[in-house]
């Protein structure tokens, strides 16, 4: 549904940032409430990542005024923020598509937009990429400005900081702003300090400081004591920080929701040479006083009514598998008091809450560090205790050393509990679960576990939890096939699958919860169903079978095809020399765009009608 625009006249004359550019001044602020509220309904009747956008509101208004985007690069870290640049960019009638299939990406992406100068989704890219800009714009010699924004949650991850220890070190102009949303407005964000913010990066402070320096760089005594006083003057007015010793200039903190003062700063700031950080104080879910009360619970929302005092109720379904895993850690946490669970940053999603709230002493969240959960994680394995591993498939890739080197390596029981693998649906390509099952399998020492079912997902992970080398358990997004978890914890045997149904000629081999497809194809196909249970290590005694009593074996895994579990069954098959033809069915070679679960499984064939049909396609081009 399109909104009137009528309702935001200001907003109507802003659909590109150059027509925001020709807005005077003094309408920058009623720009910025009608683009607050077109988010508030848009969001409202579309679904979508909401309290972040409301809270850079004023920031985006303010950067894209002052800056020549798209010339001017503008990069924004993990996107969720950037529904009001969406807007401001051409886009603003398609919001109503956004993350829905064949519509508008769900983070920046730039085959959709020039205005997107960096595809984003995971967090705290932002810094490197722009780095990497400024050095081209500098080569390139057009005066081409690159600003990246960045939350301080992001700000949380060691890459961040790698960039600007690089950065601080290469010298380039550089605009980094740290959109701080946790700390409070306080005394030091009030009128004076924007004042004093707007004076130390004005032109006549620069170039004191700059002429200054160049005058006495031949009398180190003097220079030294320049220096100094510059330092001491401004840790008067700006808090200490970090990054001054990273060789930023650093300014702030300012107010990020005075859009005019704001535009001065950044005015100020565009043409001051060397890397600098604007440190910009945000209030996440400006705007709408249900999501800043509680920005978790408002950080992606689905339909809802902004008149209503809260979010529709959910309609009651089965447990989600993230729900499974909370229990199971709970419950295993009562018995075992040595269990220490380890979050990068993502206790809600991974259904963490319950256990964070009772067993405080065994529950660590280490912020937006993957690498780091991984190796802590080995550390506690080696000194004898428990380390279970609650983290995103999407996530796990950016801790694909640590996970090689720190713990298989040597071959510590450390229990990954992967959460949403294979399609997760609206996050689209940055977030799908697609690899993980191929980039685990190659590693010595590892067992990967694929329940089809709720229950089997719990009794796996107290199989992972009891191994004593490295596990890994993988879980979709979502809910089950509505399978009552079994309270009772009962160790699988490794390596051994289920057979569920027997047929003639075709054997379906499951990995995962695509089984209820693989069901329905079967009773068309008339085909053996084997849930298959274990990726590494293979149930070799059930493939011999399959082999020897079928004419084809069709393997189906939510995951990528390449070097996943149906090429493990395509290594064993050769290595046996039988005759029985292979059919590999998951995610193709290809990012896997944005869609619902469903959506994507029948655009990928691999629900049980495309089952159906790639099985017959396979077998009609067969030789007879």
């Amino acid at each position: 549904m399109t909104l009137d625009l009528a309702n935001y006249p200001v907003l109507a004359l802003a659909d590109t940032p150059d027509a925001l550019r020709n807005l005077p001044k003094d309408k920058l602020r009623q720009c910025a409430d009608e683009l607050r509220q077109y988010l508030l309904n848009c969001v409202a009747q579309s679904s979508g990542h909401f309290a972040s956008g409301l809270g850079t509101v004023e920031l985006t208004v303010a950067l894209h005024y002052v800056y020549n985007t798209p010339f001017d690069r503008l990069l924004w870290d993990v996107g969720h923020q950037a529904y009001p640049h969406k807007i401001l960019t051409g886009r603003r009638d398609r919001m109503p598509t956004i993350r829905k299939k064949g519509g508008l990406h769900p983070f920046p992406w730039p085959p959709e937009s020039d205005y997107d100068t960096f595809a984003v989704g995971h967090s705290s890219t932002s810094i490197s990429a722009a780095l990497g800009m400024a050095v081209a714009a500098e080569k390139e010699g057009k005066d081409r400005k690159i600003v990246a924004v960045i939350g301080d949650g992001a700000m949380t991850a060691g890459m961040a900081f790698e960039a600007m220890n690089h950065g601080g070190d290469i010298d380039k102009d550089l605009l980094v702003v740290l959109n701080d949303n946790e700390m409070s407005i306080s005394e030091n964000v009030g009128a004076l300090n924007s004042h004093l913010a707007r004076l130390l990066t004005g032109n006549f402070f620069n170039s004191i400081r700059d002429g200054g320096k160049k005058l006495l760089s031949n009398v180190p005594p003097i220079k030294e004591f320049a220096s100094r006083a510059e330092e001491h003057i401004k840790g008067m007015v700006v808090p200490g920080t970090i990054f001054e010793e990273l060789g930023f200039n650093y300014i702030g903190p300012i107010d990020g929701h005075d859009v005019n003062g704001m535009v001065d700063t950044l005015r100020n700031m565009r043409n001051i040479k060397g890397p600098q950080i604007l440190h910009v104080v945000t209030k996440k879910g400006k705007g709408y006083e249900l999501a800043e009360k509680d920005p978790i619970k408002f950080h992606a929302v689905p339909k809802f009514n902004p008149a209503d005092d809260k979010l529709p109720a959910s309609k009651p379904s089965s447990p989600t598998f993230s729900q499974v895993f909370g229990d199971w850690l709970c419950d295993m946490a009562a018995e075992d008091e040595r269990l220490m669970a380890i979050t990068p940053a993502m206790r809600e999603g991974s259904g963490m809450v319950r256990f964070s709230q009772q067993f405080p002493e065994q529950y660590f969240d280490v912020a937006i560090a993957e690498q780091h959960a991984v190796t802590f994680a080995a550390g506690l394995a080696k000194e004898g205790l428990n380390a279970v591993v609650a983290i995103y498939s999407t996530f796990l890739q950016r801790a694909y050393d640590q996970l090689i080197h720190d713990v298989a390596l040597q071959n510590l029981p450390v229990l990954f509990a992967i959460d949403r693998a294979g399609v997760v649906g609206a996050d689209g390509p940055t977030h799908q679960g697609a690899f993980d099952i191929s980039f685990l399998r190659c590693i010595p020492n590892m067992v990967i576990m694929t329940p089809a079912d709720e229950n089997e997902c719990r009794q796996m992970l107290y199989t992972g939890h009891k191994l004593n080398q490295p596990a890994a358990v993988r879980y979709p997004r979502g809910s089950g096939n509505g399978t009552e978890p079994d309270k009772t914890m009962t160790a699988l045997e490794i390596g051994k699958s289920r057979t569920l149904r027997d047929g003639e000629g075709i054997a379906v081999l499951n990995f995962g919860t695509l089984l209820p497809e693989a069901l329905r194809a079967a009773d068309t196909l008339n085909a053996t169903v084997i849930d298959m249970r274990f990726v590494k290590p293979l149930d070799t005694d059930a493939l011999d079978s399959a082999f020897a009593s079928h004419h084809t074996v069709v393997t189906l895994e939510d995951g990528a095809i390449m070097g996943g579990a149906g090429s493990a069954v395509g290594e064993y098959l050769l290595r046996r020399q039988s005759g029985c033809k292979l059919l590999q069915l998951g995610l193709p070679d290809q990012f896997i765009m944005q869609g619902t679960q469903q959506e994507m499984y029948a655009e990928l064939g691999i629900d049980g009608a495309g089952i159906v049909r790639q099985v017959n396609d396979f077998l009609n081009q067969q030789p007879q």
